[in-house]
């Protein structure tokens, strides 16, 4: 009986790290879907004589209706799961790429970003769900494994855009709905195990909702986190979004170049995530939202004034400190109101992400009127609101 009942356990354990693999790797694919809009901007800015604030405005397109529909979409399959909601996502979002490809003026540009918004929007809230269930109370791990799928994906983006979609056009978007295909039949068997899963635990004790802390202080501490949250995704989409026109303009770098350079933060982003969940599981998320979000603020104060080595490195510190905050606060947030996950998933991944799309289009008139330099020595300044981090309360250790 103790075989069968180890056997069991490795099986289960082995089923758990497959859905989590397959969630993070449908991340990746989604979000490589979403960064070739970012990495574009110099080519759309070329085809369409686009200007700043134009180009800030497809990342307000994308992020803002992805923010808006998040939380919604969030709150709505905490009381009526969706499984099959995942391979939705996806189409929408290949239908969103196919649309950029084929686009012939800047309104149908914004529709198309508009798309790949309702894609991430969908998607975001359930995936995080299925890691969280998938975790085996490792939820910091489980987080990580996620997102690093995303911050992998929007690493990768950059490149295809330099080798493959720049040297080809702009039609060849299109051929990335591969991509979407791909991650459309995974989502569909991981839907499957999803939709298992809450059948085999219909008849379990539901997870408990009180609040570990007084009502007020878990809306204050919320409001914090989003704060937290809306400022490093402000900061990072100001690298994202323009990164390359400032490296172009103070180091006289060509396109390609400057999508590598891109290419070098967006990675240590990726690799900071993965080591932010499991140092969170062991020491706590406080502990690591307070290295990340304080130890990176040197680091932006140099920034605009580096040379190309030093602003090379600079932006893989940067990129690997800052990112190993965000499942950390996610998880944080998700112990501080348990039993909400998708409202919490919308909130972190959509609505704070919004806010860093609104950032990006300020930025964008900011850049017009005063130029990108200007643009990253105020931007130099942001992480100094993570000095908020200090407001955080520690929850109760039993949780």
């Amino acid at each position: 009986m103790a075989t069968v009942s180890s056997a069991k356990d490795i099986s289960a354990e082995k089923t758990a790290f497959s859905v989590i693999v397959a969630v993070s790797f449908c991340h990746m694919m989604n979000d490589i879907m979403q960064s070739l809009l970012t990495s574009l901007y110099p080519l759309l800015k070329a085809n369409y004589a686009l200007d700043f604030v134009q180009i800030g405005l497809l990342t307000f397109a994308f992020q803002v209706t992805a923010s808006l529909l998040q939380p919604a979409v969030g709150v709505a399959t905490d009381r009526w799961p969706m499984p099959f909601s995942l391979p939705a996502a996806m189409l929408s979002t290949c239908a969103g790429l196919i649309t950029l490809a084929n686009a012939d003026h800047f309104h149908v540009l914004v529709a198309g970003a508009c798309m790949i918004g309702i894609g991430s929007a969908i998607f975001h809230p359930e995936a995080s769900r299925v890691a969280r269930l998938a975790s085996g109370g490792r939820h910091g791990l489980a987080q990580s494994l996620f997102q690093v799928g995303g911050n992998t994906g929007t690493a990768i983006g950059p490149l295809l855009a330099a080798f493959i979609v720049i040297p080809r056009g702009q039609e060849s978007l299109s051929w990335f709905s591969v991509i979407a295909l791909t991650g459309f039949m995974v989502l569909s068997g991981v839907s499957v195990w999803y939709a298992r899963h809450r059948r085999s635990s219909a008849g379990r004790k539901t997870v408990s909702r009180t609040l570990p802390l007084p009502r007020n202080q878990v809306i204050w501490t919320l409001v914090i986190l989003v704060i937290l949250t809306a400022t490093k995704n402000a900061y990072l989409a100001s690298l994202s979004s323009y990164f390359t026109f400032f490296a172009i303009e103070k180091f006289s770098l060509g396109v390609q170049d400057a999508q590598l350079l891109l290419f070098l933060f967006l990675g240590a982003s990726a690799a900071g995530v993965i080591f932010g969940g499991p140092i969170g599981d062991r020491f706590g998320a406080r502990f690591v939202i307070w290295f990340s979000i304080l130890g990176v603020i040197p680091f932006a104060l140099i920034l605009p004034y580096a040379n190309l080595f030093w602003t090379a490195a600079l932006v893989v510190l940067i990129g690997f400190i800052f990112s190993s905050a965000f499942s950390a606060i996610v998880v944080f947030a998700q112990e501080l109101v348990p039993g909400r996950v998708g409202l919490i998933a919308g909130m972190f991944f959509g609505f704070a992400f919004g806010f860093g799309g609104i950032g990006a289009a300020v930025l964008g008139v900011v850049a017009d009127h005063k130029g990108i330099s200007f643009v990253y020595t105020i931007c130099s300044y942001l992480p100094l609101l993570g000095l908020l981090t200090i407001l955080l309360p520690k929850l109760p250790r039993h949780r």
